[in-house]
């Protein structure tokens, strides 16, 4: 290929952003009298979009949709007001991030936020890294759906078969090879090795360095 390119997802892949989510979940739960969750079970919840967390997160006896609908819009408020107060890049990823820019890397982030949420946060975190940065909104889908990824690669201007595509769990794993991308997975986000593997992970990077020992093998 004339030009190296990655899709990386955001939570759990680049920035730490599970305090703050478990920090406006809760506050959503609160707000409604029902129970909060801890940070470990929030870990699980998320992955797959906003829809599927609120549902996760909700007891057994209150997941009817009117509860769901207004658990998901105090959320929403609340996350836009302190989506970065606790949120912080994994260490050694600015670093990775800057020098496959340097390199001439063509970068693109798929997140199954909410596409406005997405976009600020990256921004705010990673000005002037990414070439696309997409979340769910009409037209873009939560993944493990590939329309993202396949939007992405156009736009970068590489067929799939030639993108790496870096994430954290099994959603990621799917999506990448949905789309017929390369899927590597990480070893610091929300879940474990084993699931990254068993989901189709080419390669696991145990440090955001190990990306350039895994690509060199292609």
């Amino acid at each position: 290929m004339t030009k190296k390119a990655a899709i990386f997802d955001l939570d759990g892949t680049v920035l730490n952003t599970l305090p703050d989510l478990a920090d406006s979940l809760n506050l959503a739960l609160a707000a409604f009298d029902l129970p909060t969750r801890e940070l470990s079970a929030c870990r699980q919840m998320v992955g797959n979009g906003l829809v599927k967390m609120i549902e996760r997160a909700l007891p057994p006896d209150h997941k009817d949709p009117a509860t769901q609908t207004k658990v998901m819009a105090f959320f929403k408020n609340e996350y836009a007001r302190r989506q970065c107060d606790k949120t912080t890049p994994y260490e050694g990823i600015m670093e990775l991030l800057q020098d496959l820019v340097a390199k001439d890397w063509s970068l693109g982030l798929l997140s199954n936020k909410d596409h406005e949420n997405a976009v600020a946060v990256v921004n705010h975190y990673f000005p002037g890294i990414f070439s696309q940065i997409l979340g769910v909104k009409p037209g873009v889908t939560p993944k493990p759906d590939p329309t993202g990824a396949l939007a992405i690669c156009a736009s970068l201007g590489q067929s799939p078969k030639e993108v790496f595509y870096v994430g954290d769990s099994a959603v990621d794993m799917a999506t990448a090879k949905g789309a017929g991308c390369r899927p590597i997975g990480v070893a610091w986000g929300f879940r474990p090795q084993e699931e990254l593997l068993e989901s189709g992970a080419l390669a696991i990077l145990t440090t955001p360095a190990d990306f350039h020992k895994v690509v060199a093998n292609w």
